[in-house]
């Protein structure tokens, strides 16, 4: 009997730990030596419900919060760009099961203010709110950021 795939609020709830390790080899000519970070999904959920309506936030700023908090050089870019994607799924189906309060993943856009084109529900969301979404970016983006 084969095992069913696990729910994304499944993977978003694993018990796996975050995990701070020297920077790997591979990584050094691009973010230097140092630290870094392998964060929890939940930790990314945790950052991505602190926004705002009608603001928004980088996934690099919220790289840059969970390695600060954890005493990391950096987050993982990789790890935290598929965790933002688990909580944008699991609060999909949360909204479908109609859960109260889905994590706001919308309100997340690259460093450069381009939507996430796996997620289709990104730029109506972002309008939803008032966002102006063009060719796949929030325009004035900048404007609208919130410290995290």
């Amino acid at each position: 009997m084969m095992k069913s795939k696990k729910s994304w609020r499944e993977k978003l709830e694993s018990p796996r730990p975050a995990e701070v390790q020297p920077m790997p080899a591979s990584m050094k000519s691009r973010w230097g030596v140092g630290t870094l970070l392998i964060p929890r999904a939940l930790d990314v959920d945790m950052l991505v419900r602190r926004i705002r309506k009608g603001r928004l936030t980088t996934l690099g700023a919220i790289r840059a919060r969970l390695a600060k908090d954890a005493g990391a050089t950096i987050a993982c870019p990789l790890v935290t760009g598929i965790h933002w994607r688990i909580v944008a799924e699991a609060s999909e189906e949360d909204r479908k099961a109609r859960r109260r309060g889905p994590a706001p993943w919308w309100r997340v856009v690259r460093d450069d203010g381009r939507l996430n084109e796996k997620l289709a529900a990104h730029a109506a969301r972002l309008r939803s709110e008032g966002h102006a979404v063009t060719k796949g970016r929030v325009a004035g983006f900048a404007r609208r950021l919130q410290a995290l």
